[in-house]
């Protein structure tokens, strides 16, 4: 101790004048201090203006709107995640309809959550853990949240109680009766992507079990999983999960590596006239009819070309190749 104390002692005094000509330094670069300028001199974006973009992106009164969305990408949000979840509220009005992710998955993957041996999801007490925005909608009044231990989903508005209210009974977690294959079927259904890219879009995955076996990738891994979950009202029941190939994931569209996958995607929808861009708040942003969105997906599909493809797959169809009617599938 002694010696730690001398060594202290005898270093302080040199540090002082080292710590002056650094701060001299960094003061002499041109901007060195406003590098990271404070929160009062960036723009704020108001909820007025984030309804402002939305309606001219194109979301209208009366849309059902699964949103997918990085708040911190709209800029600094005056009244944060809370006024955001007004605005869209604002933006498709009483009579339209609003759809988050409001995924809770404790072990971080569905597998490992699969595995978790005393976890019980309890819609009435679990939050999510997947970001600010869902954090926010599941404290509105009249929301509505479907019973799913990994990938529950909550909606207000006019079909919230219908997207919602069977998901606990889907024999998949994007099967028949889950809020995705619900939704497609709604009038004036859209998929919202604000500030982010064409990757983390959990929409894809209904084609997977719309198609199952037919699929031209094997994405489910062999184990097979019923969790228990408790209803609004303390029910107990239990839901079928199947978990993903993990060897499948660093190929898959959402993966970091796979820029060229997420370029590919937003080209073919935009070439396919599927595509609506533009500003919300300081963040590009887009939206894609649903049913043109699980359509043009089957229709790639047909061409064994998927979420997972290859680039040398991507390399070997060039965009809108084979664009005829895609075929059908009962989902």
């Amino acid at each position: 101790m002694l010696t730690l104390w001398k060594e202290t002692c005898w270093k302080k005094p040199m540090l002082k004048p080292a710590k002056r000509l650094a701060k001299a330094l960094i003061d002499s670069l041109p901007h060195g201090k406003s590098a990271h300028p404070p929160k009062s001199a960036q723009h704020t974006v108001s909820r007025a203006e984030l309804v402002a973009g939305l309606e001219r992106l194109g979301i209208a009164r009366g849309d059902a709107v699964f949103v997918h969305s990085s708040l911190k990408s709209l800029g600094h949000v005056e009244g944060g995640a809370r006024a955001l979840v007004q605005a869209l509220q604002e933006a498709v009005g009483p009579e339209g309809t609003l759809v988050v992710p409001t995924y809770y998955m404790p072990g971080a993957t569905i597998r490992a959550t699969c595995r978790m041996t005393d976890y019980v999801f309890d819609v009435r007490s679990h939050g999510t853990n997947i970001g600010r925005l869902p954090k926010a909608f599941l404290d509105i009044p009249g929301n509505h949240r479907s019973v799913h231990p990994t990938h529950s989903v909550s909606a207000w508005g006019r079909h919230a109680a219908f997207l919602t209210e069977a998901h606990h009974r889907a024999p998949s977690i994007f099967g028949e009766g889950s809020p995705w294959q619900r939704f497609i079927g709604l009038e004036q259904a859209k998929v919202l992507g604000l500030g982010i890219s064409m990757g983390p879009v959990t929409f894809y995955h209904m084609l997977e079990d719309a198609m199952g076996e037919a699929f031209p990738v094997h994405v489910w891994a062999e184990d097979n999983y019923r969790l228990p979950c408790i209803d609004q009202a303390g029910k107990l029941c239990e839901v079928p999960v199947r978990p993903f190939d993990p060897d499948l994931v660093p190929q898959r569209i959402d993966h970091r590596s796979r820029d060229d996958l997420r370029a590919y995607f937003l080209e073919e929808f935009r070439r396919a006239g599927l595509l609506h861009q533009g500003q919300v708040g300081e963040a590009r942003s887009w939206w894609i009819p649903a049913r043109g969105f699980f359509e043009h997906l089957q229709l790639l599909a047909s061409q064994n070309l998927t979420i997972y493809s290859t680039p040398e797959q991507l390399a070997a169809r060039p965009h809108g190749a084979g664009a005829n009617s895609p075929r059908r599938i009962n989902s």
